[in-house]
């Protein structure tokens, strides 16, 4: 049975809330609204006859709050963050320069691509580094030779600091001040007078190191497609066809783990050579050593994971390397690039690193 519809009529009640004095002025206010509301047919199914009573609507209480009293809801706003530092150096000016370079002396070359990096590691190694590592040399010569002169002028700054002191009744502290003091002034002086200050034997790392990370990423780039230029496919192509022995792919990882193992184990040899030519290490430089071999060591599974091509550049500039240090202990090599002799040289450098390389590992 269908129940029929009624005519329904409510009642509104607003009432409106007034901030500060008005709300004096205006308590429970309130304004009757009568509206007719249609009638509305509500069909329900019964299965019974039993009639049951409709619904209906009762009257609501709205309450208005002024927009004084809202406050605005904080909102999240979620930003999507671009590319990290290491995207956009590899997406760089020097970057893209890098790629240009290798992909020219590799046409020019007409090489595979295994030798043409080894080539072009070696030019870059030899025309860019090594005459900062001769300067580098010459400037560290420079400095040790003026150690004796610092010493003895520092003996007698310390007694015209001593007898002044007597003279205005300086203190301890005072004296200590002024000798530091004095002593750094005449320190800068020597620098400047025999041009060797300690900065510019730091000059190599500030170039090597740049050149060794664009040469990375563009290889990288190179290697994964992501290159700058028409023909990254086909550059792609190439370095897949270009490797050589147990390394065919050069977009691949070295599965073997002989391209690392190798960079390890040379990093570690170059490192070895330079703290055994030293005559006595300080604290802060075995302190150094000691992290450079460890980041020899981290380097080993670092590059099983890159390409090919990024971990045979890696192992040629460390051989390259070794073989510049080596070169540059030879006295000859020295004479003619005009190094002032150190107390450390020898006329035999490398028996006196392979027999220090012996006693120390061997003995």
């Amino acid at each position: 049975m269908w129940n029929n519809g009624r005519r329904l009529s409510t009642m509104t009640c607003v009432k409106l809330f007034f901030p500060g004095s008005l709300r004096s002025h205006f308590r429970g206010v309130q304004l009757s609204v009568k509206s007719q509301v249609r009638s509305v047919s509500q069909g329900v199914f019964r299965t019974d006859s039993t009639p049951r009573p409709a619904h209906t609507l009762s009257s609501r209480c709205v309450t208005f709050v002024p927009a004084v009293y809202l406050q605005p809801c904080g909102v999240r706003h979620v930003s999507s963050s671009g590319s990290g530092w290491y995207e956009s150096v590899a997406d760089s000016a020097p970057v893209h320069f890098t790629e240009q370079l290798l992909i020219s002396s590799q046409q020019m070359t007409a090489l595979p691509w295994w030798a043409g990096i080894v080539c072009t590691t070696l030019a870059l190694r030899t025309v860019v580094t090594l005459p900062l590592a001769v300067y580098q040399a010459v400037i560290i010569a420079k400095i040790e030779a003026l150690q004796k002169e610092i010493a003895e002028l520092a003996q007698r700054l310390r007694y015209e600091v001593s007898v002044r002191a007597k003279e205005k009744g300086w203190s301890e502290k005072m004296c200590r001040f002024k000798f530091k003091k004095n002593l750094r002034r005449i320190v800068s002086e020597l620098y400047v007078r025999d041009n060797c200050h300690p900065f510019k034997a730091s000059l190599l790392i500030w170039v090597q190191l740049p050149m060794w990370v664009s040469v990375s990423l563009a290889l990288r780039n190179i290697s994964t497609g992501l290159g700058h230029g028409p023909s990254v496919v086909g550059l792609q192509q190439e370095l897949a066809a270009g490797g050589a022995l147990w390394f065919p792919d050069l977009t691949l990882p070295d599965s073997t783990w002989i391209i690392p193992v190798s960079l390890g184990l040379v990093n570690l040899l170059i490192t070895e050579i330079h703290a055994l030519g030293k005559l006595e290490q300080s604290t802060f430089q075995k302190y150094a050593t000691n992290f450079i071999r460890g980041i020899s060591l981290v380097m080993i599974p670092l590059a099983a994971t890159v390409p090919s091509s990024m971990a045979l550049y890696w192992l040629s500039s460390s051989c390259i390397g070794l073989g510049h240090n080596l070169l540059l202990r030879s006295p000859r090599f020295r004479s003619l690039c005009r190094i002032p002799p150190l107390r450390s040289d020898s006329q035999t450098p490398y028996r006196d690193i392979a027999g220090a390389f012996l006693n120390k590992y061997f003995k």
